[in-house]
Parts: C-alpha cells; structure tokens; sequence
C-alpha cells in the first residue's frame, strides 16, 4: 500500500516507507529488534559525518575551488569529457568510501562545475548518481560486494580485475546516454 500511495503521489514518498515500516513492527510482522538491527549504524554514521562536511564544502567555497581546478585542469575538454571525469571521479570514491558519502562529496563540486561552465546541472549530477552507484573495484565501495566476498572465496584483487571492465562500460554507456537526456 505504501509503493502504491507513494506512486500515485496520494502520498509523500518517505512518509510512505515510514508508516509502512511502523505498521510492520506494530502488527508484529517485523520485530522491533529485527528492525534495529537491521539498520547499518556504521553508514548512518558515516553519513552523520560526512553530510556536514558536503554542506561545509559547499558553504565555505572549498566545492567551488575543486570545482574551478578540475574546470582549468579540464582546459579544452568538451563538456562530455568533463561529464566523463565527474562520472570517474565519483565512481573513484564510491569504490574507496560507500556509495552515498561518495556522492555527498562529489554533487557540490559537480554543481559548480557545471556553474562555472554556465552549463545545466543535470547532467552534472547524473554523473555523479551514476558514478557513485558504480563501485565494482573493490569489496568495500558498496554492502553487496562485501557480502559475496567470503562465501564466493573472493580476493580482493578479483574485484578489481573484473570491476575495471564493468567500469569502463559504464563510462561508455553512461556518457552518451547523459548526454542524450540530460543536454548540458
């Protein structure tokens, strides 16, 4: 009922999840534990963390003097390209950090950039969403790696010698469709 009210905007998305998930414990299909300990108090954590510092990066112009280097280290590259490094340099971090802190960091700075070239920020931060939501490199950039790497008898290097291809495909298939429907 909740996905069917939030669909059809009857109601707000996360008052939606909220009340679903309060009904759940208060009709005993989910327990109160069961869902306390579900929660990933280390990424709540990490997020707690990491959203002052996005803000701070924002509010204090550290985003803007990223942005204005990666823009001038850019020099001639057509905007597809600058597309092309956000995406990278997002899926970079995703893969060194979890996904949503990477993308905390990055969405200010991608802002800018696209600020500074007098461009619309949609494609900006499409780039950064795509990009952070990518982290194939490593076990730790995102919970499902992690959890197929013991019982799959994975070693870390495994992730990057199938990851950078994955990746790389990502980057192929990602810029241009940016491109297409998001114009910069």
């Amino acid at each position: 009922m909740a996905i069917v009210g939030a669909a059809l905007g009857i109601v707000p998305v996360p008052l939606a999840l909220v009340s679903a998930a309060g009904a759940m414990i208060l009709t005993n299909v989910l327990s109160l534990r069961d869902a306390y300990d579900s929660v990933e108090w280390p990424i709540i954590v990490l997020l707690g963390a990491l959203i002052p510092i996005g803000q701070a990066m924002k509010s204090t112009g550290t985003a803007t003097v990223i942005a204005e280097h990666i823009a001038a280290s850019a020099g001639g590259v057509p905007t597809w390209g600058i597309i092309a490094i956000i995406l990278i340099i997002s899926m970079w971090l995703s893969d060194l950090i979890h996904n949503t802190p990477a993308a905390v960091l990055m969405a200010p700075v991608a802002a800018d950039i696209a600020n500074s070239l007098e461009a619309s920020i949609d494609p900006f931060l499409m780039a950064v969403a795509v990009g952070s939501a990518s982290a194939y490199l490593t076990p730790i950039g995102h919970q499902s790696n992690t959890l197929v790497m013991v019982p799959g008898g994975y070693r870390f290097s495994d992730f990057a010698r199938v990851g950078i291809g994955l990746e790389l495909l990502i980057v192929a298939v990602s810029v241009p469709m940016i491109m297409w429907a998001w114009p910069p």
